[in-house]
């Protein structure tokens, strides 16, 4: 009597669909490493929004604080648009989005090459690594002094710090992606004659883009906080200029108004950078 063998292809589709062990009760909320259904991941998302924003409301009307502690809602919403009538919000939100930009950007664009080389060749990872790790753990806005001291008080120290807060953990973490390229890969292309150029090209670049986008996706939240520091110090405008200026006169409506800001451009660059990653690199997603 013949006994047929599932194939490996057979195998698998039968372990992805395996149903949990006996012990495990069926449950949705509480699965690990799988996906919930859009009909409760909706609602779960509109919750994390709604739920801050009605205890934030119930406590500035049910609680005895001081409204310049505690501003309403509705006060902080008057607050933004006369921010905004006076022109105020789209200068400072302008004057923060450009330095970001050109900080974040340069430190990008030299971190890719020098995280790649790094992450690929042991002798360049030997001689940058330990210093890059050095400089690593000397907190950026510990040099806003010298940057004051070498440039002044433009516009030079406040990119350059952002440069030196992003450039160093995003060199690590892209060589730390390098690495971790399988070996198989890098062996199959010599096997089928491929030289060293054509491996860093057709193998190791394709591999690690996606997470080279996710790297600065995560890192980009540094440089907001680090531009942030830099206009709390010196700057004329920037959305860390107008909150320093509203703690100075004590309108916390309007450092309300700007913290949400901040974290409303925060999020759209979230999802510009997922939206990056998804058009530019849909096959890792196959």
């Amino acid at each position: 009597m013949s006994q047929t063998i599932p194939d490996s292809s057979q195998s698998s589709s039968l372990e992805a669909f395996e149903p949990p062990p006996r012990n495990l009760k069926p449950t949705v909320f509480w699965r690990i490493a799988d996906d919930i259904p859009p009909t409760l991941q909706w609602p779960l998302t509109v919750a994390s929004i709604l739920i801050p924003l009605v205890a934030w409301w119930i406590l500035s009307r049910i609680a005895d604080i001081p409204p310049s502690f505690l501003p309403s809602p509705e006060a902080v919403v008057v607050a933004t648009r006369e921010l905004w009538v006076k022109g105020f919000l789209a200068e400072d939100t302008v004057a923060s989005v450009l330095r970001v930009s050109l900080g974040f950007g340069a430190a990008a664009l030299l971190s890719i090459p020098l995280g790649v080389c790094m992450g690929t060749f042991a002798s360049i990872r030997a001689l940058c690594e330990p210093f890059i790790s050095f400089l690593r753990y000397m907190p950026a806005p510990a040099f806003i002094p010298l940057l004051i001291i070498y440039f002044g008080l433009e516009e030079a120290p406040k990119i350059i710090l952002i440069f030196i807060g992003t450039l160093f953990f995003n060199t690590l973490m892209i060589m730390d992606t390098v690495k971790f390229v399988p070996k198989d890969l890098i062996e199959t292309t010599y096997t089928l004659g491929g030289q060293r150029w054509q491996v860093l090209k057709s193998v190791i670049l394709p591999y690690v883009t996606p997470k080279i986008i996710d790297t600065f996706r995560i890192n980009f939240a540094a440089a907001w906080n680090l531009v942030i520091v830099a206009e709390l110090i010196a700057a004329e405008e920037g959305l860390g200029r107008r909150i320093a200026f509203a703690q100075r006169f004590l309108r916390t409506d309007e450092i309300f108004a700007c913290l949400i800001i901040l974290g409303l451009l925060g999020f759209i660059l979230d999802l510009l950078f997922r939206w990056i990653l998804k058009t530019t690199c849909s096959w890792a997603f196959d």
